[in-house]
């Protein structure tokens, strides 16, 4: 794993960054330049660990010309990495943001728009605690609806009281930890409403971090109706990267084959999580939950019979997206999104989400982990 004052140097040489940083020491890094994205985070930011994803190869190159990526990943997307950053949904569907309208659902033709790409964010405020950022753009849907959006994010670094009192836990002295809370909004700045017929934005929040043989994702998952888990996104998922109990949903962190999963809004406890058994670190994902009379965007990659009934949790694991090319990273991530966005010209939705990394010993770690997932460290390890 990557020192995180080694990655602060590094972004520093090759964009503006803002550093959080609280009295004990704990840290997050933010790009402007990338949407305000939290690149990455570290209990203690002179000696500890990163837990975010850097592409460095790719931050190295900084972004070319069109004509340069012409035939390259980047013509697609610049995979700068980052534990958490700010996108829109739905990814595919005849409302989707990513591909031209009527274009086919495949990845050929799949590009993120540069809004959440390579657009700067504005900062607005910023402290030693937060940052605030702000952006608009235009942006129209495979249906070929046009939206007038206003963005805003705010990146709150927690102290250890806030993330004990948010995860109502106690953090003893053999806990190092960091939390950061981000406020997203989406503001409606059009003259239209945002409707079932034209479609409905999402805030989607993702977080990249780095992949390891000995890294599982879980998802405790409620008792309902319907299916356990959506493992359709690029495929089925074969059983040694995923497996499915009555209570929880595990899914391999490792990097070395494509797969997405989703959680329905019926079945989610509104917690995601990712146990690094190497690093000893539990890193745990929450969201405000809050009221969807809309649903949830659809972001299967095809026509949707139903365009609201998608997934309100997400987990990706990389791997090759087509025979014979590379990863885009490799890296593994947890998500959530907001409900959808039925928004009147200027109203507004928010999304808030919250990410915190755990370090201790596996003793300790293992109380936590029955406490906020219900299920220990041991079971967690032998899922694969």
């Amino acid at each position: 794993m990557a020192h995180f004052a080694d990655d602060f140097e590094f972004l520093d040489q090759h964009t503006k960054v803002i550093k959080l940083q609280n009295s004990s020491g704990a840290s997050v890094l933010l790009a402007p330049a990338w949407q305000g994205r939290v690149m990455t985070s570290s209990y203690d930011a002179e000696t500890g660990p990163s837990f975010g994803w850097i592409n460095r190869k790719l931050i190295s190159g900084g972004i070319r010309p069109i004509e340069e990526v012409a035939g390259t990943l980047e013509e697609k997307i610049y995979v700068f990495g980052g534990e958490e950053r700010f996108w829109l949904g739905p990814e595919g569907g005849q409302f989707s943001y990513y591909f031209a309208p009527k274009a086919t659902f495949d990845f050929e033709n799949w590009s993120t728009p540069p809004t959440i790409d390579t657009e700067a964010f504005q900062v607005e405020e910023k402290s030693s605690l937060h940052a605030l950022f702000s952006h608009s753009a235009i942006l129209t849907n495979q249906s070929g609806f046009t939206f007038n959006m206003g963005f805003s994010r705010r990146v709150d670094l927690l102290s250890n009281e806030k993330i004990a009192e948010n995860l109502s836990i106690t953090l003893d002295e053999g806990i190092k930890a960091v939390g950061y809370q981000t406020d997203n909004k989406i503001t409606n700045q059009g003259d239209n409403a945002w409707t079932s017929e034209t479609g409905m934005p999402s805030i989607w929040m993702l977080g990249m971090y780095s992949p390891s043989p000995e890294t599982t994702i879980v998802i405790p998952i409620e008792e309902a109706e319907g299916e356990k888990v959506n493992d359709k996104y690029f495929g089925a998922i074969p059983d040694d990267y995923l497996r499915t109990t009555d209570t929880h949903v595990f899914m391999k962190g490792d990097g070395t084959r494509r797969g997405k999963i989703g959680i329905s809004p019926e079945r989610t406890k509104e917690i995601a999580a990712s146990y690094d058994a190497n690093g000893k670190v539990l890193t745990i994902v929450t969201y405000t939950p809050q009221p969807a009379p809309h649903g949830f965007v659809n972001s299967m990659w095809e026509l949707q019979e139903d365009p609201f009934c998608g997934d309100v949790i997400n987990a990706y694991n990389d791997g090759s997206p087509e025979p014979g090319a590379p990863p885009l990273g490799p890296f593994y991530e947890l998500e959530s999104s907001s409900p959808a966005a039925a928004l009147k010209p200027n109203e507004t939705i928010t999304h808030k989400q919250q990410t915190y990394h755990l370090h201790a010993t596996e003793k300790i770690l293992d109380k936590l982990s029955k406490q906020l997932l219900g299920v220990g460290i041991a079971e967690v390890k032998a899922a694969f």
